[in-house]
């Protein structure tokens, strides 16, 4: 399932940067399959289980950015990220659960319409 996400995150990803070229939008790597090492020196960089696939670095409307999780098919949060997304919108962030291209295009459209 994870590859399906991954190519998923990719095709958004792709339309974005083509749309908005001036807006960034970055992943952040909290997933996958890494060495012991590895995992051990980014959680000591500050990387945090649970924070969502992608992030939006631009305010629209009451936000101030825009976290987006992309799932695939019935895949659905873990409990980590029940966790962390309540604090996120809570300090003025809006966070969005994307499971195709279509709805990840909706999420964008309205997110910048906020303006």
């Amino acid at each position: 399932m994870k590859h399906h996400e991954s190519k998923l995150q990719a095709q958004c990803v792709k339309w974005f940067r083509y749309q908005y070229p001036n807006i960034i939008l970055f992943s952040i790597p909290n997933g996958g399959l890494r060495s012991y090492k590895t995992a051990v020196r980014m959680k000591q960089e500050g990387a945090l289980s649970g924070v969502p696939d992608l992030f939006l670095a631009h305010a629209s409307g009451q936000w101030h950015g825009l976290f987006i999780e992309m799932k695939h098919g019935s895949n659905g949060l873990s409990e980590r990220q029940k966790e962390i997304i309540p604090k996120l919108e809570a300090s003025g962030y809006k966070v969005e659960l994307c499971k195709s291209f279509e709805d990840f295009i909706r999420v964008i459209n309205i997110y910048l319409s906020l303006i």
